[in-house]
């Protein structure tokens, strides 16, 4: 059996470059991958403006202004957002401004409206002081405070300048990101297109989700467990069905998916049972590049590749028909086969350290990969350990099968996979493992 390691590398191996660009609205990028660098093309802010309702002054003529004496300044017109600047602000008035407008030719500080009175030409108060300055222009303003020249004024390019980079090729799209591209004054950005992937099921005893299972029948768990891991991962999915334990049934079917995705996935039928025919299929359709993995669960893996008719390539995934040994392998196979394709810069989880809390036997020889809770506060934190590691404990306490790849109930309840090394066997509480968060 080959390790995890050298299995894992080589799956990666097969894949010489991610999918291919195409240029998208930003609106449409979310979850997306940038395949080349961004720039902004226009500074950002594009022009210096205020951040605030208020005036716009000029700072020095208010340095003495104060509750008791207040400095009176005419207005002289006033800046809306998305309106030009308005007239400049000439010595001894104000410009009254709206929170993202243009700052004024000759102004220098902005006042916030809480700290002014709006006031009539008679020199009466024309509205309440710190009120909204909205209605009509007053007549002039009084000022009952000082504030530092400068104040409250978003300087032009004070968050980026065009021609700054705004998106490194290889980071996927969140909402800050298309809003950072947006507010930069780019509309498109060229992406890698998302994978395809296809998914088969197997088995005769497979009955679809819903339906009687009727003798020895048993509900799918793994086509709509393994369409959401890979929907989840980034890819647009395609159900290819349950096959039956017939080699013609799934190579008709394994073709169809060769003809339409990316990559190719199969629940059961990998062992050596008189049944399994995947390896048999997968050698019809394209060729095995590996069969096998010291792996727990998730022994019984088989990855090949299949060319279509363009010359380009798709990756056959044969993985356990035992649920949770399937899901194993999809995390440390599939999924990161899967983001390398889609131009993630890292196609792998970030790891912790973390301590079991309790005692685990494992097979010799394989690397385990443990369903676990972590222990947390009350409020949800994490609890750690004095030496900083996560506290972990097997998934699903209440199950009576414990960590069997058959028992999915562990698998709903796990936050992590926890990595034991191949060496162990008996792991004693306190062990130090490596642990992968997954996707709640």
């Amino acid at each position: 059996m080959l390790s995890v390691d050298v299995a894992r590398g080589r799956v990666l191996e097969a894949i010489r470059d991610p999918l291919p660009a195409e240029t998208r609205p930003i609106e449409a990028t979310l979850g997306r991958v940038a395949a080349a660098e961004v720039r902004a093309t226009t500074d950002l802010p594009p022009w210096d403006n205020s951040a605030m309702d208020g005036y716009a002054v000029r700072g020095a003529e208010i340095v003495e202004a104060s509750e008791a004496a207040p400095v009176v300044l005419r207005v002289a017109g006033e800046a809306a957002a998305g309106g030009s600047a308005g007239p400049a602000a000439a010595p001894g008035t104000a410009i009254r401004i709206a929170t993202g407008a243009p700052l004024p030719a000759g102004a220098d500080t902005i006042v916030q409206v809480e700290l002014t009175t709006p006031l009539n030409a008679d020199g009466s108060a024309a509205g309440p002081r710190g009120g909204q300055a909205i209605g009509s222009i007053p007549a002039s303003v009084a000022i009952h405070a000082t504030v530092p020249i400068g104040s409250s004024i978003r300087r032009r390019g004070s968050d980026l300048l065009a021609g700054t980079v705004v998106l490194q090729a290889g980071v996927q799209l969140g909402p800050a990101a298309i809003g950072l591209v947006a507010g930069s004054g780019v509309s498109s950005v060229a992406v890698h297109r998302r994978p395809i992937v296809a998914v088969l099921a197997t088995g005769d005893e497979v009955r679809s989700a819903g339906t009687a299972p009727e003798g020895s029948g048993i509900p799918d768990a793994n086509g709509p467990g393994l369409r959401a891991l890979a929907a989840a991962a980034g890819a647009d999915v395609l159900d290819l069905g349950i096959a039956r334990d017939r080699l013609d049934d799934v190579i008709e079917r394994l073709r169809r998916g060769v003809a339409q995705a990316d990559i190719v996935i199969v629940s059961g039928g990998v062992s050596v049972g008189p049944y399994d025919v995947v390896r048999a299929g997968f050698e019809a359709v394209g060729r095995i590049e590996l069969w096998r993995v010291a792996l727990q669960p998730g022994k019984p893996f088989a990855f090949g590749t299949a060319r279509r008719d363009d010359g380009s390539q798709v990756l056959l995934f044969g993985l356990p028909g035992n649920p949770v040994s399937s899901f194993v392998t999809f995390e440390i196979f599939v999924r990161p086969a899967l983001r390398r394709l889609a131009g993630h810069a890292d196609p792998f989880r970030p790891s912790e350290p973390g301590v079991l809390m309790e005692p685990v036997t494992k097979g010799r020889g394989r690397r385990a990969y443990l369903r676990v809770e972590l222990d947390r506060r009350p409020n949800g934190a994490p609890i750690l350990d004095p030496g900083g590691r996560l506290q972990v404990r097997l998934a699903g306490a209440r199950s009576t099968a414990g960590q069997g790849s058959h028992v999915l109930s562990t698998l709903a309840a796990a936050d992590a996979l926890a990595a034991v090394p191949e060496a162990f066997e008996d792991v004693p509480p306190g062990t130090e493992v490596e642990v992968f968060r997954l996707d709640r």
